[in-house]
């Protein structure tokens, strides 16, 4: 083996999981955010964890409202996804940037793009500061699926967006 950068290890662990964190902007519209990193952390009690920027708008949110859902993006808006994670919602309303349809979820006011595979409907726990992002644990509310959607995984260092296959 030879010595490489973690950049590179990205590549070389491709597929790896994405997703789509939803949250609620102040005017009660909806903000999207993709994430490269996110992992289950436990099953008793149901608990997840993911990674945002110091500067993600969508963090802000989570932090001042507690509340997030996580969805697996289908394949149908691969582009929309890819657009969402190299635009701020501080200034866009990405939803109408790059059209995504949006579906409710049940006992949520915050909304998720109709294209997903999976949602899991969260309270944050805590966060920590962990480098140039935060962490965050949450609490796992609710999960939906739907399994007539092909997810998306990030490919080649979360440079293309598209299934395992």
């Amino acid at each position: 083996m030879q010595k490489i950068s973690l950049p590179q290890a990205s590549k070389l662990t491709s597929p790896n999981p994405v997703t789509v964190v939803c949250t609620e902007k102040p005017d009660g519209t909806t903000n999207l955010a993709t994430v490269s990193w996110w992992t289950y952390l436990s099953f008793k009690s149901n608990m997840i964890a993911y990674a945002m920027a110091k500067t993600s708008y969508s963090g802000e949110m989570v932090r001042n409202n507690k509340k997030v859902i996580l969805t697996i993006p289908g394949t149908k808006i691969a582009d929309a996804v890819m657009g969402c994670g190299s635009t701020t919602g501080r200034d866009t309303d990405k939803v109408s940037k790059f059209n995504i349809e949006l579906a409710d979820v049940e006992g949520s006011s915050i909304k998720i793009p109709a294209h997903s595979r999976v949602a899991i409907v969260c309270s944050m726990k805590e966060y920590h500061e962990v480098g140039d992002h935060y962490l965050y644990i949450c609490d796992v509310e609710q999960v939906y699926g739907n399994e007539s959607e092909e997810a998306l995984f990030a490919w080649n260092g979360y440079s293309q967006l598209r299934p395992a296959k």
